[in-house]
């Protein structure tokens, strides 16, 4: 495997070929008086109306067809690796169509790990969020103004805890999924990576659809697969009820447990900013 030695011209400290962005502040008023802002704010929100209504559309559709009333079987319709397909598919082209705009979260677990890795002001990460729940309630709640007989008979597409499962193997399969694609983020949207691995092209929203693909093939048979806080509950509000509000929490919970670690993970392990900083500073001390 290839190395990339660093040269330690001045004060000990390494050349790098490649440019970290600031630290976000924490707290930026500043945003609050740009359109800019704005305008991120209406991507993440009609994106996730978007990513609502299709993906929705597909579990119902599948359901449907699959369902023994109207003579289908479970060979009908796309099956589970087409619904993951749909939540993969749609991840791609929205973060595709949204990154130049808002950096494309559509997840309010992905704008947390964001935050925590001072990507993201808090301010720019609580309406986010808002945008997104906002976002997937309307999305749904298409779903059931077109398709409303449809949606009730198919319990809505919303996650619930399916039967056999425990409460912790739903949060744990929660938080490891979170976990894959908010590490997948982090990586495919790295700047060291586009430096030193510019010989091989990455499409960020290609490795982040996939993470998303990946992770429903694994957990739609235990929880239907959350990792995305707005997606639950955008689905809850406008199924609204009591099963999936008393499972509210294990999305709420294990999407942030993994947006949290993937953050520590990446950016104090792999990339070890801790150590970084700690060693500019011995460096500045001894000037």
């Amino acid at each position: 495997m290839a190395k990339y030695p660093e040269t330690e011209p001045q004060g000990g400290l390494p050349n790098k070929d490649y440019q970290d962005p600031p630290p976000a502040p924490l707290f930026d008023t500043a945003e609050l008086g740009q359109w800019s802002f704005y305008r991120a704010l209406i991507a993440e929100f009609i994106a996730t109306l978007l990513f609502l209504y299709v993906t929705i559309l597909t579990v119902i559709g599948y359901k449907s067809q699959t369902d023994p009333a109207h003579n289908g079987t479970d060979c009908d319709g796309v099956g589970l690796l087409g619904i993951a397909w749909a939540f993969g598919g749609m991840i791609f082209v929205l973060v595709y169509c949204t990154a130049g705009i808002s950096g494309g979260h559509i997840n309010p677990a992905v704008t947390f790990g964001l935050f925590l890795a001072r990507k993201v002001s808090l301010i720019r990460a609580i309406l986010y969020m808002v945008a997104q729940c906002l976002g997937a309630i309307c999305g749904v709640g298409l779903v059931k103004a077109f398709q409303k007989s449809y949606y009730n008979r198919y319990k809505g597409g919303a996650n619930m805890l399916n039967d056999g499962y425990s409460k912790g193997t739903g949060l744990g399969a929660e938080i490891i999924g979170t976990f894959v694609l908010v590490y997948t983020v982090f990586s495919a949207t790295d700047p060291k990576r586009s430096a030193r691995d510019s010989h091989v092209p990455v499409l960020a929203p290609l490795p982040i659809g996939f993470a998303v693909f990946m992770v429903h093939l694994a957990t739609i048979p235990i929880t239907g697969t959350g990792i995305n806080p707005a997606r639950s509950f955008g689905a809850a509000v406008i199924y609204n009820n009591e099963k999936a509000w008393d499972d509210q929490w294990i999305f709420w919970v294990g999407p942030f447990i993994g947006a949290a670690i993937a953050a520590i993970y990446h950016q104090f392990v792999l990339r070890a900013q801790a150590a970084k900083a700690l060693g500019s500073f011995r460096s500045s001390s001894n000037l």
